[in-house]
């Protein structure tokens, strides 16, 4: 999220995107087209920026495969490995041989297993994906309706429950929490799986199919199996959950300050003053434009969300790009894991992109 679109929601907005003061225009210019096309612009030196920081921090520990195959292979045979991948090249040449590389859709192909990374990417991807969507929902139902609450509540007891509630979603680690879920639900009380995106025999159902999208609801679903998709689901179940508290404080602590400002503007003070009760005025004129600002802020989860899916995958041996990442730093597989992070980089700028589309089409104050 840009930070023109930050400020805005902070000041012109006011408390939730409730209506304010007509916006300053900034410079003689701000239309809606040449906001998208500044946003779309400003994708290209972020990814830049990420793929020169992530290519020399990784040559800090040397050529990758040094790193990977050293003390597996004689050194002739690292030197001749060392010569054809062209690492004994000048470190700029490389860099931008890399950069190069990288604009004809060439990510690298990892050492430990010979594989291009995209293919890897797209294998495992829709396994991150799946999960990312599961732990936004558990985000949506638990934080907005519990920051609601802590909204109308504001100043008492459950406010101050949900506070900390908050507060420890967010600051608890994601392996701390998952952990604690599989103990108590996967192994204490037996209702969960503990690991895994599905059963042995779903999986051979699932694979079974012809063209397999590879996430696995939508394939449980295709099977025409209730079972298979009981399955899927429950396994999916204490990753959500682990992985959507998470960002379920942030919408939590979000929804509740919206809400309270909305709460005190003008048009609701004299709707307040007609007689209207509270519980009406925070369901018809605070809860909704208290919504606004999590959209423009769902670009930034994004993030958040892919990186705690790395401990997540880890934690529930959820076979997605995380669990891989893993694997590939501890082969010390640095043309493995550059390349998954360039991608993740190049999808998270992109998401937040279309998020802040999204957030100008819904609330024309959001201008540069």
């Amino acid at each position: 999220m840009s930070t023109s679109t930050t400020e805005i929601a902070q000041t012109d907005a006011g408390p939730a995107g409730a209506p304010a003061a007509p916006r300053r225009r900034r410079g003689g210019g701000g239309g809606l087209g040449s906001y998208l096309v500044i946003r779309f612009l400003l994708i290209f030196p972020t990814i830049f920026i990420l793929v020169t920081s992530v290519f020399f921090l990784m040559r800090l520990t040397g050529d990758p495969i040094t790193a990977a195959l050293g003390g597996r292979l004689g050194p002739e045979q690292l030197a001749e490995r060392v010569h054809q991948a062209g690492y004994d090249r000048p470190i700029l040449t490389q860099y931008f041989d890399y950069l190069g590389s990288l604009i004809r859709g060439d990510f690298g192909t990892t050492i430990s297993d010979r594989r291009p990374v995209i293919d890897v990417f797209m294998t495992f991807g829709a396994a991150t994906l799946e999960l990312a969507v599961y732990a936004l929902i558990v985000a949506f139902l638990v934080g907005i309706p519990l920051g609601r609450l802590a909204a109308y509540h504001r100043d008492k007891w459950p406010d101050a429950v949900f506070r900390v509630f908050a507060i420890l979603c967010y600051a608890t680690p994601v392996f701390f929490s998952g952990l604690l879920l599989k103990l108590v639900f996967a192994v204490q009380l037996g209702w969960l799986p503990v690991q895994g995106r599905a059963s042995t025999g779903a999986e051979i159902q699932m694979e079974s199919l012809p063209n397999p999208t590879g996430i696995y609801l939508i394939d449980a679903i295709r099977t025409g199996d209730g079972a298979v998709v009981s399955d899927v689901l429950r396994h999916a179940v204490l990753p959500a959950i682990a992985l959507g508290l998470l960002t379920a404080g942030v919408f939590l602590r979000l929804v509740r300050t919206n809400v309270i400002g909305t709460l005190g503007m003008g048009y609701v003070e004299a709707a307040r003053s007609r007689g209207v009760s509270e519980r009406r005025l925070l369901r018809k004129h605070a809860y909704r434009p208290a919504l606004i600002p999590i959209i423009t802020v769902i670009g930034l989860q994004i993030a958040l969300l892919l990186g705690g899916a790395v401990l997540t995958e880890t934690t529930f041996e959820w076979r997605g790009l995380g669990f891989q990442l893993t694997h590939y730093l501890q082969a010390r597989d640095f043309v493995a894991v550059q390349g998954m992070v360039v991608l993740l980089a190049v999808i998270v700028a992109v998401t937040n992109f279309v998020v802040d589309v999204i957030a100008a089409l819904i609330d024309p104050r959001v201008r540069y």
